[in-house]
């Protein structure tokens, strides 16, 4: 069509000088073959033109001008033109510019009758209508993964402040706020708002104070695009959007870790996980299963969990090679086996019992799964020559306070001794032993937030121990990945830390999901304090100072600085408590266990009877 409307504007410009028939013919044949070869080779015809930018436009363009040199190379080669004719050269530019007109300007008329019929689509299918918070590159790509969505259309931007305001973006207008008037005011002009969409969960976080306030004065639901990660879960197939949770509000600036050296060294390996059912165990699981291992071996005693994570490996990763395994840490003989059929090379023990009030009451059954649960695992690595084997710690483990805490100690000594015997030639063997320490995880099984959720959606009252206790938090997805770096990061037998951020106060929690839910702290639902439990602090200790650790090659991943003990301690100290634990001698168990770890002081607890009359001084 562009080559036969050069020669309409040929004839239009000189009308007394046609060409001959046969240079038409050329001129028609060369610019066909000359546009097939042009845009074979810039695989023009493979651009998705509802998707099209500004480097698809180039694309086309240098489609386009390739065409014209292939046209005027036929010409001056096939016909009576010369390499110098100013009518060949006149003739080239406009079909360069009558092709990329009628290119460009199908392009643009399909996207129009796209968007129209989308929006007609929309319409009739009643989709929920949000701003989309900023004008930032990530607000831009949340509208492209917005076009398909089943219920959700975008009408427009949200910024603080008046800089912005009245600009467009995409087509849509650029509203502002500064104070809550204005977001009350937009929810009462713009017809059906939903509510607003943070593209970014940092964007949520920055704003919980200010905007997600006044949203909620407002009565404006609040979204939040979900990561790559979440997309893929099988929870959120299909799901272009969500509400804003309780987990997004209450993190940092998630650590980053090097992913790439994590797949490069987990590739071809064969990697065990005990405790796989659990929250860790499984978001370890679920990672692992990304990096092109060569087994991975789920080791758990919960039967349902197990079968229940092994139906989402199977869903998700069809070519992993993967076994589920029913077994128990404390069964010395089952991992024997275990250890024997697979020859793990790295082994991840998330097995344990972490509830500090139930361990506070089962203080026989707390030793006998953390602390030699932990000590069956290690020897069994030591055994088989497993590489790496990292240990999952608690932040409660530092100047215990419970069982719980001091049953984690005591497996951090027992780890800890085991890998330097072996370092220091002491013991024969080749595992290097890893020990990560974290916080609370946010949403894992039996945490403070589900607990939060279960007594608002029962109408509360929600209750906290004390108004003034706090903790400190992480996402599973993060400790999981902290978890991993550990296996790579390590030198040597050490414990890694790092640097949580600030502490949470959990009344400032509870209210916080209060109005999450849309209702008022207090007046819907009420907020009582019921006193510490058994065993329980009432600040959670720093885990990152400069006093406590020392700083590696990442600026938030720190080693902290541990009381070494020797190896035949250790191994004096976990047997006399096995024994112990084995009769179910609590006060000798309990004793033993402050005089192993002096640092342990019972805190509302029946076993501060058992404290040292100098540790309580």
């Amino acid at each position: 069509m562009a080559s036969l409307g050069v020669f309409s504007i040929l004839f239009i410009l000189i009308p007394t000088n046609p060409l001959p028939t046969s240079t038409i013919l050329i001129w028609l044949a060369s610019s066909a073959v000359a546009s097939a070869v042009a845009f074979f080779i810039f695989r023009v015809y493979r651009i998705i033109i509802r998707y099209s930018t500004l480097r698809e436009v180039g694309r086309i363009g240098i489609a386009v001008l390739g065409k014209e040199l292939l046209l005027w190379i036929a010409m001056v080669c096939l016909s009576d033109f010369s390499a110098t004719s100013g009518l060949l050269a006149g003739m080239v530019a406009i079909d360069f510019l009558i092709s990329t007109f009628f290119l460009l300007a199908a392009r643009v008329c399909m996207i129009v009758i796209y968007d129209y019929l989308r929006r007609a689509s929309n319409k009739k299918r009643s989709t929920k209508r949000i701003l989309i918070y900023g004008i930032s590159d990530k607000a831009v790509a949340a509208v492209s993964r917005l076009r398909n969505s089943p219920h959700y259309t975008n009408i427009g931007f949200l910024c603080y402040g008046k800089k912005a305001s009245g600009y467009q973006l995409m087509g849509q207008p650029v509203y502002h706020f500064d104070n809550a008037e204005d977001v009350a005011r937009l929810a009462a002009e713009i017809d059906d708002l939903e509510g607003i969409l943070f593209p970014y969960i940092n964007d949520a976080r920055r704003e919980q104070d200010r905007l997600i306030g006044f949203c909620r004065a407002a009565h404006l639901r609040t979204y939040i695009m979900p990561g790559v990660d979440e997309m893929t879960d099988a929870n959120f197939i299909g799901n272009y959007v969500r509400k804003i949770k309780i987990e997004d509000l209450l993190g940092r600036e998630e650590i980053k870790i090097s992913m790439d050296e994590i797949t490069t060294y987990f590739t071809g390996k064969v990697v065990m996980v005990t405790g796989a059912a659990g929250s860790i165990g499984s978001e370890l699981c679920r990672q692992i299963a990304r990096l092109g291992v060569k087994k991975l071996v789920l080791f758990d005693n919960a039967e349902t969990p197990l079968h229940n994570i092994r139906l989402e490996l199977e869903d998700k990763y069809p070519e992993l090679d993967f076994t589920p395994v029913i077994g128990d840490v404390r069964s010395k003989e089952r991992l024997d086996d275990v250890f024997r059929l697979y020859r793990p090379q790295v082994v991840y023990h998330a097995a344990a019992y972490k509830h500090v009030p139930l361990m506070e009451e089962n203080p026989c059954e707390a030793v006998l799964v953390n602390v030699i649960g932990t000590r069956q695992v290690a020897d069994k690595c030591v055994e088989y020559g497993v590489e790496r084997m990292v240990m999952i710690s608690t932040d409660k483990a530092v100047n215990p306070t419970n069982i719980m805490g001091c049953t984690k100690r005591m497996a951090e000594i027992y780890v800890q001794s085991l890998g330097l015997a072996i370092e220091k030639g002491e013991k024969e063997g080749k595992t290097r032993f890893v020990t990560t320490r974290f916080g609370n995880v946010l949403g894992s099984n039996g945490s403070v937030i589900p607990r939060f959720q279960e007594q608002i959606e029962h109408g509360g009252p929600i209750t906290v121990t004390h108004p003034d206790i706090n903790r400190f938090f992480m996402t599973i997805p993060e400790a999981c990945r902290l978890v991993m770096e550990a296996a790579t990061f390590a030198s040597g037998t050490q414990i890694f830390v790092f640097d949580m951020g600030q502490p949470v106060k959990i009344v400032d929690l509870a209210r916080k999901m209060i109005e999450l839910a849309g209702m008022e702290p207090g007046k819907d639902i009420k907020i009582e304090f019921t006193g510490l439990r058994p065993g329980e602090k009432l600040y959670e200790e720093v885990l990152a100072t400069k006093e406590n650790t020392i700083p590696t090659q990442h600026k938030r991943i720190f080693v902290a600085k541990a009381r070494e003990y020797g190896y035949s301690a250790a191994c004096e100290a976990t047997e006399h408590l096995h024994e112990l634990a084995t009769r179910v001698t609590i006060p000798e168990m309990v004793s033993l266990m402050k005089c192993t770890v002096p640092e342990f002081k019972s805190q509302h607890s029946e076993f501060e009877k058992y404290d040292t009359p100098a540790a309580n001084k």
